[in-house]
């Protein structure tokens, strides 16, 4: 409560030491938190649609038979590309999405449905 008190003092809101004047800054409070987690939720690209743009990519790349793409397409094992072409095919999820996807992540991304879950978990995603 001091913390909430001190807040609204920096804020240079005028703040009383009795009861009633606490209770709009706990509604507040949790406006506040509700606001931001809705916020924060809303960042997120929908699961479908990342899904379409990731095998829209993937068919796009010059050395993938468009046939052989599904949601559960492995890379190499269905799609037959090298760990060379996987890069670049992360690197083209990277141009897509709008965000850089790191190293150690990108080694994971090793089928659609792998780079499904990483983009749509990912809050810079666009």
């Amino acid at each position: 409560m001091a913390a909430r008190i001190a807040l609204l003092k920096h804020l240079r809101i005028s703040v009383q030491p009795d009861r009633k004047s606490i209770r709009p800054l706990t509604v507040f409070g949790e406006f506040f938190r509700r606001h931001l987690s809705e916020e924060a939720r809303g960042t997120f690209l929908d699961k479908s649609e990342v899904t379409d743009r990731v095998i829209s990519v993937v068919k796009n790349f010059q050395k993938v038979d468009p046939s052989k793409v599904t949601q559960s397409a492995h890379f190499q094992n269905d799609l037959g590309l090298d760990s060379l072409d996987t890069v670049e095919v992360v690197m083209a999820f990277e141009e897509e999405f709008g965000f850089e996807i790191p190293d150690n992540e990108a080694d994971k991304i090793s089928s659609i449905n792998l780079a499904v879950e990483f983009i749509a978990s990912h809050p810079q995603a666009k």
